[in-house]
């Protein structure tokens, strides 16, 4: 037996941290809802919930996030036109092109076969569907609305999907550009700068400083590429740690959203994604305060994901939600004003999306903005970079058949 941590949420949606112990995480969660709570997490007491890795993100799963999205897509399909629930999983099971999507279908359908409804069916499949998703099908099966439910999960996911890759997509191409630079240099000082090493060494010509500098790059990244090599490793490795420490990515976190540049996109993000979250969850019908117990796991700022805590305190002594997350004083504004005309019209649910398509076309703006001045930036200071090594050895040899002349 081993000692658990877990965090759960009660049916008026209040938040529960506590111990138990148990032979695995699977014990505890079946503890947990046979007492009528929702299971958040369940991790052994010498583990990190906050546990992050820099090796973490390219371990395969057995269901993909556009793979998840297929099947919401497509049950919800099944089951408006009419499916008995068996009928609709038996039918999706010949779909998958990988025999472990197969493999995670078939289980759902044995679960649910054996009486279970789908939300414990997709909760007992390790984690691969989020709390979030596994409460808001949840919801749509007490309230008789499963296929509406699966629609709006579809949507959801959809448009979180489409702001990720939206993120992603604009960073790849600067990034692809740095790689070209650090390439690029790598390759002048191992290949081209050592030959114009040896002509200088023989004509035993007075360098002048740049030159006598790009010199040195040149035999260090030669000779001294190990040590480079393992300092690269050191610091992987180093930073692989502090991001496994909370104290760390809070602090981290904090100067990124104080940044002048980067603080103001990525609080448009963040709350892009929290409002299309909890506007989801409401509208499914899910009580306020568990949508944002639920809602706190999408957010990847520390700082911000902290104030969703403290605004849910505050929410659950009476508070609006509008003026507990302006007190918080970290969200913008105009998402704030919004939540609160919202909450006065009794339309907290439809605000809350048009809050998130209001920032998903910020945050599109401001990347195609950033995009504008970084990848010109990048290019220049390439073309600059090499310029300035190729000038340095061609300088010296003007200089020397100018005195030879």
């Amino acid at each position: 037996m081993a000692l658990f941590r877990y965090k759960a949420l009660s049916a008026t949606g209040e938040s529960l941290d506590g111990q138990m112990e148990a032979a695995n995480a699977d014990e505890v969660i079946v503890r947990l809802q046979d007492q009528g709570y929702l299971p958040v997490e369940a991790l052994r007491a010498d583990q990190s919930g906050e546990a992050i890795s820099l090796f973490s993100f390219g371990k395969k799963r057995e269901l993909n996030a556009a793979q998840i999205l297929q099947f919401t897509q497509q049950l919800a399909t099944l089951l408006g036109a009419g499916q008995p629930l068996d009928r609709a999983l038996g039918i999706l099971i010949e779909l998958p092109e990988t025999a472990d999507a197969r493999k995670v279908l078939e289980r759902i359908r044995e679960t649910v076969r054996g009486g279970a409804p789908l939300s414990v069916a997709l909760e007992q499949q390790h984690g691969l569907f989020s709390r979030l998703y596994v409460n808001l099908v949840r919801a749509g099966e007490s309230g008789g609305g499963l296929d509406d439910a699966l629609r709006r999960l579809a949507d959801y996911l959809e448009r979180s999907r489409e702001l990720r890759s939206r993120v992603t997509n604009a960073l790849t191409y600067p990034v692809f550009l740095l790689g070209l630079v650090f390439v690029s240099v790598a390759i002048l000082l191992v290949g081209v700068v050592p030959q114009f090493e040896a002509l200088f060494a023989s004509l035993n010509a007075e360098l002048a400083w740049y030159t006598q500098a790009v010199l040195w790059l040149s035999s260090g990244l030669r000779n001294g590429w190990p040590l480079i090599l393992a300092a690269l490793l050191l610091f992987a490795w180093w930073l692989n740690n502090r991001i496994g420490d909370p104290a760390w990515r809070l602090a981290m976190d904090a100067r990124m959203l104080a940044n002048r540049y980067a603080g103001p996109l990525i609080g448009r993000l963040e709350t892009a994604r929290l409002a299309r979250t909890l506007g989801t969850l409401v509208g499914n019908g899910v009580p306020l305060l568990t949508a944002l117990n639920l809602s706190g796991n999408v957010l990847s700022n520390r700082v911000l994901a902290n104030a969703l805590e403290a605004a849910s305190s505050e929410v659950k002594s009476g508070s609006g939600l509008g003026y507990a997350l302006g007190r918080q004083k970290v969200f913008p504004r105009l998402a704030v004003q919004m939540i609160q005309v919202g909450e006065e019209s009794g339309e907290l649910d439809t605000l809350l999306i048009k809050v998130a398509d209001t920032f998903d076309v910020e945050t599109r703006n401001a990347l195609d903005r950033l995009l504008v001045l970084l990848v010109p930036a990048l290019t220049i200071l390439m073309a600059v970079i090499v310029a300035a090594i190729i000038l340095s050895v061609l300088l010296p040899i003007y200089d020397l058949t100018g005195n030879l002349g």
